[in-house]
């Protein structure tokens, strides 16, 4: 998934990484590996069961989260890249950032077509969640460099976020996309009887973060950020919970359906993520937040790891698992594989490392006349 910006936990003035970002996107990617362990590995019976259906709400929230986070990342890499560049470029290297995590999706698409024998070539347009995040990416980021400032840039992704939600009930009711060719209509309604995602209206629950990442990268101070926190995580609770007890009141849509299309569902949803942002941040603030912690490392390899994961678990390797355990076991089997995420994550991050300290070698080599700092600046782009 798109990284957050750099900044450090006490001066986030001087970089731009908030390691609570970082921490929540790692939450995210806990909840994911919970949300398809259990699916897959999980048998028939204990399906009805309400720990089960407890473990389905809780694993609910792993994709909105994440796009949200992808979104909040939007704000935070292209005020960051601005300082340097300046914000047209910012805007346009944010924008390719998401087509090429759009075209990530294809292949992603292609490598599981690969490795599951007899798949359906259909299955090579699904619409999944990099589908989404990528055009969603480059929206966000285009409205973000229109806005130009912070007043327009949240009238601009506010306006944005509202459309998606709104508009989401009337068009999974419309006639006139049935005339376009299925893999169009997909990205803007699912196939009958399927839960695929689909621009309207997930792609929302990513402008809507960017709407969140411009009012947090607008507290440069660390005073200014705690506070901004702080309104962030009311503000979410009061979201959360108008949009809870809007839920009781007749819908204005004929046709909306509250866990897929209502607008109450929406917000409850972008309010509660929201208002976690508090929760990360004070987390990040004890003492020990700069030990070793798996959901940093979770945060920093997120799409790595959603990139191996998903063939693991639902694919040949995990075979005789597939939905043969009962909830106890499934969850046993959840931790084991979490834990081994987490290996190969950091085996990852440590052959990057020594891959980077290999070509710094090699340029000292290649250029002894370069200044220390030159080769350095070189053998981190």
């Amino acid at each position: 998934m798109a990284a957050a910006p750099t900044t450090s936990v006490d001066s986030p003035s001087r970089a731009r990484r908030r390691p609570y970002i970082d921490w929540l996107r790692g939450v995210a990617v806990l909840v994911m590996l919970l949300a398809h362990t259990t699916d897959a590995w999980t048998r028939v019976d204990d399906r009805g069961t309400w720990l089960y259906g407890w473990l389905v709400k809780i694993a609910g929230m792993g994709a909105p989260l994440f796009l949200f986070l992808a979104g909040l990342s939007v704000a935070l890499g292209a005020s960051a890249r601005a300082a340097k560049v300046g914000e047209r470029a910012a805007s346009r290297a944010v924008m390719r950032r998401g087509w090429e995590i759009f075209g990530l999706a294809f292949l992603f698409r292609l490598q599981s077509f690969v490795l599951s024998p007899g798949a359906s070539p259909a299955g090579l347009l699904k619409v999944d969640i990099l589908n989404v995040m990528g055009p969603a990416i480059a929206l966000a980021a285009w409205l973000w460099g229109l806005g130009g400032t912070l007043g327009r840039r949240l009238l601009l992704l506010g306006a944005a976020t509202l459309a998606f939600t709104l508009v989401t009930p009337p068009l999974r009711a419309a006639a006139w996309p049935a005339v376009l060719p299925d893999v169009f209509e997909w990205y803007l309604r699912p196939p009958p009887g399927r839960s695929w995602f689909t621009m309207f209206p997930w792609a929302g629950l990513l402008v809507g973060g960017a709407f969140v990442g411009v009012l947090l990268e607008s507290a440069r101070e660390a005073r200014h950020e705690r506070r901004m926190v702080a309104g962030l995580t009311l503000g979410g609770l009061a979201v959360w919970a108008a949009s809870w007890a809007g839920s009781y009141y007749p819908s204005i849509y004929a046709n909306a359906s509250f866990w897929t299309t209502s607008p109450s569902y929406y917000f409850l949803r972008l309010g509660l993520m929201t208002a976690t942002i508090g929760g990360a941040y004070l987390w990040m603030q004890r003492p020990t937040a700069r030990h070793f912690s798996p959901m940093l490392v979770f945060g920093h390899t997120s799409l790595f790891v959603y990139w191996i994961h998903v063939e693991m678990v639902y694919g040949q390797l995990t075979r005789p698992l597939a939905r043969k355990l009962s909830l106890p076991w499934a969850l046993v089997a959840f931790v084991v594989f979490t834990i081994a995420m987490l290996g190969l994550a950091m085996l990852k991050n440590r052959l990057v490392a020594a891959w980077k300290a290999r070509r710094a070698a090699q340029l000292s080599t290649n250029a002894p006349g370069w200044p220390a700092s030159t080769l350095r600046s070189k053998s981190s782009r």
